[in-house]
C-alpha cells in the first residue's frame, strides 16, 4: 500500500484541524454537523465520524451528546506554561501603593480603553435587569426597615442560602457559623486582622493578586511569598520547608482558581494543607472568591471542606459570579467567630441591607443557577478564545497558563520585555493590561503579564494581536 496516500477522512480532518487553528472556527464553537458535512463534501457518514474521531483524539473537538461536536475551550498550545515560581525565601516587608495607585486606580477610571486588566467580570453577562427587579420588589415589602442597618452578623435568608449552596463544595454549614460583609476584601482584611499583629508574616502563594498584598501592606504585615505550580496550586514541600524555618502567623491563598495563575489545589493536596497547618496551629485564610466559575462538570471542594479544628477562615463574595457592584460577600470565621463579629462590627456596622435581601430573594426563587451555568460556558469559551488568540499572535517563547476556572490568563513574556514598560507602551495604543510586577512585594515578575478574558470580542482579539506586535518589537 501506498505510505504516501491521504484518506478522504483525514483531509476532511486536516481542512477543519486547518479552519480551528486559523481562527474561522474559535473554542466553543460548533462544527458542521456530521450530515451537514457529507453533503457538503460528497461522502458517507461514516467517512465524517471518522474524520471527527480523528479530531478527537487529536484533543481538537469533543461531542456533545443530541448536541453535535464543538471545538474544544483547552486546544492544545504551542506555548507551554510556566514554570513553578521561585520567589526568594525570606519574609519581606509589603510596600504597593505607588504601583497599584499607577495600574489599577488608573485603568478602572477610562472605560474607552479595550479592558484587559481589571479583574472583574463582564458587566454585560449579570442579571442586572432581574437583580434591580428583584432590589425594587424587596424595597416595596420591607418598607422603612430596608433604611436600617442590618447589624452583625447580617441578613438570616442570604445566610441560609449560602449555607446551602455550600453543600456543593464540600462543606456542612448552619446560617449562624457564615457573617456577611462588604465584599471578599473586608472579609480577608477582618480575617488577618483577627489573627496577625503588626510586624507578623503571612504566608502566600506566588504569584499572589496584588489585593492581598494590599491587605498585607496596610496592616503592616510581612508577606512569605511559597513556589506555586501554575495547575495545582501552592507547593506544600516548600510550605512545610517555610513553616519549619519562620514563625508564621497565617496562611492566605487562593484554593481555587488562584489569582492570577488560575491554578486550583487537587483535593488531596487542600486535605494535606489543611491537616499540615492544623499541625503548626496556623490559620488558613481561604479565599474562594472564583469557586463558583469552574468548567469541570462538579465545582471544586474548598479546604474548610477538611477542617477539623475551626483554624480554616473562609472567604468569598457574589462580586466575580453575579454582580461586582452589591458588594456582598461572607466569611465562615471557624473557630475565631467571635473576634471576626466585633472587628465586622467596630469596622463597618453592617452591610447594606438592600443588596444583601435582593441577592437572598435571587437566589431562593432559583434565579441563579441557570444562570451561573450560562456564564461558566461563556468564560470557558472566552478563556479559549483568548489562550488561542496568544497562542497565534505572541512571540513563540511565550508560556501561558491553562485554568480550568475564572476568566485570567497569566502570560510569561520573553525575559527581555519589562512589562511595565509593555503596560505603559499598551496604554498609550488604548489597551489596559495588568504588569506582573503586581503579582509579588519583590518585583519577581518583570516579564509576565495578566489577561482578563471575560470581555471577550473581536475588538479584544485585535488588541491582543495589537499586544503581541509590541511585545514583538521590544523583544
Amino acid at each position: 500500500m501506498d505510505g504516501s496516500r491521504t484518506y478522504k477522512y483525514e483531509r476532511i480532518a486536516e481542512d477543519i484541524a486547518h479552519l480551528i487553528d486559523s481562527g474561522t472556527f474559535r473554542p466553543g464553537d460548533r462544527i458542521p454537523s456530521v450530515r451537514e458535512m457529507s453533503r457538503q463534501r460528497d461522502v458517507s457518514i461514516s467517512t465524517v465520524l471518522q474524520a471527527y474521531y480523528l479530531l478527537e483524539a487529536r484533543g481538537m473537538i469533543r461531542a456533545r451528546p443530541r448536541s453535535g461536536f464543538y471545538v474544544r475551550n483547552d486546544l492544545p498550545s504551542d506555548l507551554p506554561e510556566p514554570d513553578v515560581s521561585a520567589p526568594g525565601p525570606d519574609p519581606t516587608a509589603v510596600s504597593m501603593r505607588e504601583l497599584v495607585t499607577e495600574v489599577s486606580f488608573a485603568d478602572t477610571r477610562h472605560p474607552d480603553r479595550v479592558q484587559l486588566g481589571a479583574a472583574h467580570p463582564n458587566p454585560r453577562l449579570a442579571p442586572t435587569k432581574a437583580l434591580n427587579r428583584t432590589l425594587a420588589s424587596v424595597a416595596r415589602r420591607m418598607g422603612h426597615r430596608s433604611s436600617m442597618y442590618d447589624y452583625v452578623p447580617g441578613c438570616e435568608p442570604l445566610r441560609v442560602q449560602i449555607a446551602q449552596r455550600a453543600l456543593s463544595s464540600g462543606c456542612r454549614l448552619s446560617p449562624d457559623d457564615i457573617v456577611i460583609t462588604t465584599g471578599c476584601t473586608e472579609s480577608i482584611n477582618l480575617c488577618l486582622r483577627a489573627v496577625c499583629d503588626p510586624g507578623d508574616t503571612v504566608a502566600v502563594e506566588s504569584p499572589t493578586g496584588f489585593d492581598a498584598l494590599l491587605s498585607l501592606d496596610v496592616l503592616g504585615l510581612q508577606a512569605l511569598e511559597i513556589p506555586t505550580h501554575p495547575r495545582d496550586g501552592i507547593s506544600l514541600n516548600a510550605l512545610r520547608f517555610a513553616l519549619d524555618h519562620h514563625p508564621v502567623s497565617a496562611c492566605l491563598l487562593v484554593s481555587n482558581y488562584n489569582n492570577p495563575l488560575g491554578s486550583c489545589i487537587p483535593n488531596d493536596n487542600k486535605h494535606e494543607l489543611v491537616d499540615l497547618l492544623a499541625s503548626h496551629d496556623i490559620p488558613l485564610i481561604e479565599n474562594d472568591i472564583f469557586g463558583e466559575i469552574h468548567f469541570s462538570d462538579r465545582r471544586p471542594q474548598v479546604a474548610k471542606a477538611y477542617d477539623d479544628k475551626g483554624l480554616v477562615m473562609l472567604c468569598s463574595s457574589f462580586s466575580k459570579s453575579l454582580c461586582l457592584g452589591y458588594r456582598v460577600g461572607w466569611v465562615v470565621p471557624g473557630g475565631f467567630m467571635a473576634s471576626i463579629r466585633w472587628l465586622k462590627y467596630t469596622t463597618s456596622l453592617a452591610s447594606p441591607t438592600l443588596s444583601e435581601y435582593a441577592i437572598a430573594e435571587f437566589l431562593a426563587d432559583g434565579s441563579y443557577d441557570p444562570y451561573i451555568r450560562r456564564v461558566r460556558r461563556i468564560y470557558e469559551q472566552h478563556v479559549g478564545a483568548m489562550s488561542q488568540a496568544v497562542r497565534r499572535f505572541f512571540p513563540p517563547e511565550c508560556r501561558l497558563t491553562r485554568p480550568g476556572g475564572g476568566f485570567l490568563l497569566w502570560v510569561q513574556l520573553p525575559a527581555r520585555v519589562d512589562s511595565l514598560h509593555l503596560y505603559r507602551q499598551a496604554l498609550r495604543a488604548g489597551i489596559a493590561i495588568t504588569p506582573g510586577n503586581l503579582f509579588s512585594p519583590t518585583d519577581q515578575y518583570r516579564n509576565f503579564v495578566r489577561l482578563n478574558a471575560a470581555n471577550w470580542s473581536d475588538e479584544v482579539e485585535r488588541a491582543i494581536q495589537h499586544l503581541g506586535e509590541m511585545i514583538a518589537a521590544l523583544s
